[in-house]
C-alpha cells in the first residue's frame, strides 16, 4: 500500500500555546475597544455638561445686565423729568443772598449828601471835593456787608452780588437808571453790628473828616423796619461758571 501525505503535525503544546495568544489577544483587542468606546462616549457627554453649564451661566449673567440697563433707564427718565427739590430753609435762605426774595426787619438807613454850593469853603477846598463820589458809596455798602447785612438797598434798589453802579460827577448810575444825590443805603440785620462795621471803617472815617470840613451830608438812623424788595432784573454770570462734578443741591 502506497504511503499516503499527511500535513505536518504541530506539537500539540504549541498548538495550545498558538490558540492560548490568539485567545488572550481577542480579549485584550475585545477589552480595549470597550475602553475606547467608553472614553469616546463619556467625553462628549463631559463636553456638553460643559457647553450646557457655560450657556446657563451665561443666561444669568444676560438676565442680571438686562435688569441693571432697565434699573439705570429708570433712574435716567428721573433725573430727565425731575429736579431735586430744595430743603425749604435752604431755598429761601438762596434767595435772600441772591436777592430774589423780598425781605423786611430791623437795620440801618444811611444818607450821603453833596455839601451846599452857598457855604464858604477854605481856600483848599476844590469843587470835587464837595460832592459824594463812588468810592464814598462803597465804603458804606461794604462796611454794612461787614457788619452782617442779610439784605441791602441803593435808592430804594436791590443790592445784590452782581450790582454795579457808576458815580459820574454828582449822578449815580445803576440797573440803568440815574439818580441824583441824596443818596440813600437801607440795611437789615442788628443795627448795633451795622453801626458798629460803620464806625470802624476808615473810608467812612475820611468821608466823616470832610463831613466837618466842607458840609457833605452824613446821617445814620436806626429803623425798626426797612423793607428791601426782591431783585427784578435778570442775574447773568458771564465769566463766572460752577466747576464740573460740583452738586448744587447739596
Amino acid at each position: 500500500m502506497a504511503p499516503q501525505s499527511h500535513g505536518t503535525r504541530t506539537p500539540l503544546r504549541a498548538t495550545l500555546s498558538a490558540t492560548f495568544v490568539l485567545i488572550l489577544a481577542g480579549l485584550l483587542f475585545t477589552a480595549n475597544a470597550r475602553l475606547s468606546g467608553g472614553e469616546e462616549n463619556r467625553q462628549p457627554e463631559n463636553f456638553a455638561e460643559l457647553v450646557r453649564q457655560e450657556v446657563d451661566r451665561g443666561d444669568d449673567l444676560l438676565t442680571e445686565v438686562e435688569g441693571l440697563r432697565s434699573a439705570v433707564d429708570t433712574l435716567s427718565e428721573g433725573l430727565a423729568t425731575e429736579v431735586p427739590a430744595l430743603d425749604p430753609a435752604l431755598d429761601v435762605s438762596s434767595g435772600i443772598e441772591a436777592g430774589m426774595t423780598a425781605v423786611t426787619g430791623a437795620g440801618l438807613r444811611v444818607q450821603l449828601e453833596d455839601a451846599p454850593t452857598n457855604r464858604p469853603q477854605p481856600p483848599e477846598i476844590v469843587p470835587d471835593d464837595l460832592v459824594v463820589h463812588q468810592q464814598d458809596l462803597e465804603g458804606v455798602i461794604n462796611a454794612l456787608w461787614a457788619g452782617g447785612a442779610e439784605a441791602m438797598t441803593l435808592q430804594g434798589e436791590r443790592v445784590t452780588a452782581l450790582t454795579a453802579f457808576r458815580c459820574v460827577g454828582n449822578v449815580l448810575s445803576l440797573h440803568g437808571r440815574v439818580y441824583s444825590p441824596p443818596y440813600v443805603v437801607e440795611a437789615v440785620g442788628d443795627p448795633q453790628r451795622l453801626q458798629a462795621a460803620l464806625d470802624a471803617s476808615e473810608p467812612l472815617s475820611i468821608y466823616r473828616e470832610y463831613v466837618a470840613a466842607v458840609g457833605l451830608g452824613y446821617s445814620v438812623e436806626t429803623r425798626d423796619t426797612i423793607d428791601a424788595p426782591a431783585y427784578t432784573g435778570v442775574l447773568t454770570l458771564e465769566h463766572a461758571s460752577v466747576p464740573a462734578g460740583t452738586d448744587v443741591y447739596r
